[in-house]
């Protein structure tokens, strides 16, 4: 197996800009990210809100494309690129987390995989690698499809640092979750880890280059990557090996990869990447690397709502409502979802949590994000406001109501239901 290596730096905003171009280069993204292909920064959006560690940051962005077009790369070649969740609403994202700001700020294509785009069956997109597949074939007997756009593109994965309800940490390889699989992305969650493993197959075979770039300025510990306690931690990540990156963080989280996170140990026993942070190079800050922030984890505290999913797709609810997903029943849970977390647990819970993060450098670098111009190097002045969460209940109430409407007419089920009355009423005619 080729030798891992992932680059980590300490980082402050007075140098961030800078520091994403050195740690890229410490990891070599050049020899993997092909300057004649179009370059697409998968954009992470955990929550369609603002809130530390949960979404790909702006000066996440930012950094990645100023070191890219520092480098030569022609911007031309390079777009952002979102999918769609049923719970998540990727443009009010993009516009809440100062992503969008960013792209038009560089004047890149900004690419929704859900609008416009071709999606083409698995086996033409990859062949018989689908007959490797661990769970794939079991979850779609009757196949699946990938966007065209991404054969022959390279892709950075721009995810942070932080846990998850379903795989204890997410990064790098869960960030290909949402662009790979363009609907009922939760059949997949009784079998979340092998899910991942064939994905990082499909990408390695699709792709001219894969590359991630992962933030860890805030970090979120809690049962993610939504209802967190996020922490101020000040470093940055990045790797060609999307294993070994996801390896490193969850290190440095104080999990044991190999143990702790299956779907890194199928990535490792399978040599699709290096999960064993003892056979990992590790370049630039090696101090930073081998911290320990004891996190608690996505479990020891679950939420009503991640307790549910738990006990639906794992435990005791399983044979009396999984089933009930794979039907036109299913945007039960979307609705439930939206209800929970953006009605009640963001305006409740959302700002005790997080008073003192949002106050810090990076907190009041997002707040004032639009009226600050950065040097060379990045912003040493952030501003003195500090970061809010909207708690507004009527905009929180009404927002959500409008991402239920979408949830449910835009949900597979419903274009299912949809295309038979279609079709029912051109029989008719």
């Amino acid at each position: 197996m080729k030798q891992a290596r992932v680059a980590i730096l300490r980082t402050q905003p007075a140098s961030v800009l800078a520091d994403y171009h050195e740690l890229m280069n410490l990891a070599g993204y050049q020899d993997v990210v092909d300057r004649a292909a179009d370059t697409a920064l998968k954009v992470n959006i955990s929550w369609h809100f603002f809130y530390p560690a949960s979404s790909t940051t702006p000066w996440q962005l930012e950094g990645v494309i100023r070191a890219m077009k520092r480098d030569g790369y022609d911007p031309g070649l390079i777009h952002a690129c979102h999918n769609r969740t049923v719970v998540i609403d990727a443009r009010f994202g993009e516009r809440e987390n100062k992503q969008l700001h960013v792209v038009e700020a560089h004047g890149l294509r900004n690419v929704h995989l859900y609008e416009g785009q071709e999606w083409i069956g698995i086996r033409e997109a990859v062949g018989d690698l689908t007959d490797r597949f661990l769970c794939l074939n079991q979850v779609y007997p009757k196949g699946f499809s990938i966007p065209r756009r991404f054969i022959g593109e390279n892709i950075i994965h721009l995810p942070t640092v932080k846990t998850h309800v379903f795989t204890t940490t997410t990064g790098a390889m869960k960030n290909a979750f949402g662009g790979l699989l363009n609907e009922h992305r939760h059949w997949t969650h009784p079998v979340i880890h092998e899910t991942l493993v064939d994905l990082l197959m499909i990408q390695k075979r699709i792709h001219r280059g894969v590359f991630a770039v992962m933030d860890g300025t805030f970090a979120g510990d809690g049962p993610g990557p939504r209802c967190m306690i996020p922490h101020v931690k000040n470093v940055i990540l990045a790797s060609a090996d999307q294993v070994a990156i996801d390896a490193v963080a969850a290190k440095l989280m104080g999990f044991d990869p190999l143990a702790d996170c299956r779907y890194i140990r199928l990535a490792h026993d399978l040599e699709l990447g290096v999960g064993d942070p003892r056979a990992i190079e590790i370049v630039g800050d090696v101090s930073a690397a081998r911290e320990n922030w004891h996190f608690a984890g996505p479990f020891r505290r679950m939420t009503f709502a991640s307790a549910m999913q738990h006990r639906i797709y794992w435990g005791r609810l399983k044979h009396l409502l999984e089933w009930s997903l794979k039907t036109w029943l299913a945007p039960w849970a979307y609705i439930a979802s939206v209800m929970y977390h953006d009605l009640y647990w963001y305006p409740r819970h959302g700002q005790g949590r997080v008073e003192e993060i949002l106050a810090s450098p990076w907190g009041r670098l997002f707040a004032n994000w639009e009226r600050l111009t950065p040097d060379e190097r990045g912003w040493p002045d952030v501003g003195t406001a500090p970061a809010k969460l909207d708690r507004n209940t009527l905009q929180l109430i009404a927002r959500a109501f409008r991402i239920l409407g979408t949830c449910v007419a835009e949900a597979p089920e419903t274009a299912r239901l949809r295309g038979r009355k279609t079709a029912a009423s051109a029989g008719a005619s």
